[in-house]
C-alpha cells in the first residue's frame, strides 16, 4: 500500500473525528453522546494504528490499542452504567441557540487551521494534514465543556478534549514515549472512576447532575 493513499485514509478517519466531535456539540441526549464518544475513540484508534504503520512507530500500535480498550470499551461502559444507575438514561438535555454554538466551532476549526498552517508547510511528516483538526478537536472539545450544563456531557466533552490532545501528539511528532502513554491511559481510567463517585455524591446532594441548579443553590446561600 502506498504512502499516499495510507496518508490519504488518515485525512479520512481525521475528517470523521472532527465530524464525531461536531456531533457531541449538539447532541442533546446522554446515550447518543456515549455513542459518538465511542465511535470517536475508534476513529482515533485506527488512525493511531495507520500513523505507526506508516512511522514503523512499534509503540502506536500499544497506543492504538490501549485506545481500543479505553475509549471504546471500558469508559464508554463505565459511563453506561453510571448513566443507568443514575437514572439519567432518558434525560435531553436543553441546549439553547445551536445554530451559533455550530458556527462558533466552525469559526474555531478555521482557526485551527490558520494558525496551524506555518507547522504544516514546515513539516515533512506523513500526518502534518491533520495537525489542524487536532487543534480543532482540542477546541470543540473545550466549547463542549463551556456550553453544557449537565456534569456528565461536561465530562464526555472534557475526554473528547483529551482524544484531540492526543490526536495532536500523533500529528505532530508521531506520539509519545511508550512509559508517558501508558501513563496518561492510566490517568484517564482512574479519572473515570473519580468522576462516577462524584457524580453520585453530586447526584444524593443536590438531587441534579445540573451545574446551572448547583449555582443556584450557591446563590441562595
Amino acid at each position: 500500500m502506498s504512502m499516499e493513499l495510507l496518508a490519504q485514509i488518515n485525512k479520512d478517519f481525521a475528517a470523521l473525528i472532527l465530524l464525531t466531535s461536531f456531533g457531541l456539540l449538539v447532541q442533546r441526549r446522554i446515550y447518543a453522546l456515549l455513542l459518538l464518544f465511542a465511535w470517536q475513540g475508534l476513529f482515533l484508534s485506527i488512525s493511531t494504528a495507520i500513523v505507526g504503520f506508516v512511522a514503523e512507530a512499534h509503540h502506536l500500535y500499544i497506543a492504538s490499542i490501549l485506545t481500543l480498550l479505553l475509549k471504546v470499551i471500558l469508559i464508554p461502559y463505565v459511563l453506561h452504567i453510571l448513566i443507568h444507575r443514575l437514572q439519567i438514561y432518558k434525560e435531553v438535555e436543553n441546549l439553547t441557540n445551536i445554530p451559533l454554538i455550530m458556527l462558533i466551532g466552525i469559526a474555531l476549526v478555521i482557526f485551527s487551521y490558520h494558525l496551524t498552517l506555518p507547522i504544516q508547510e514546515l513539516s515533512t511528516l506523513m500526518t502534518r494534514s491533520t495537525i489542524a483538526v487536532a487543534l480543532a478537536t482540542v477546541m470543540l472539545g473545550l466549547l463542549m465543556m463551556i456550553t453544557r450544563r449537565h456534569a456528565v456531557t461536561q465530562v464526555i466533552g472534557f475526554l473528547a478534549m483529551e482524544n484531540g490532545l492526543f490526536f495532536a501528539a500523533t500529528s505532530t511528532t508521531y506520539g509519545m514515549p511508550l512509559v508517558i502513554e501508558l501513563g496518561v491511559a492510566l490517568d484517564i481510567l482512574i479519572a473515570a472512576f473519580i468522576f462516577g463517585i462524584f457524580f453520585f455524591h453530586i447526584r444524593t446532594t443536590f438531587d441534579s447532575l445540573d451545574v446551572e441548579q448547583m449555582m443556584k443553590l450557591k446563590e441562595e446561600d
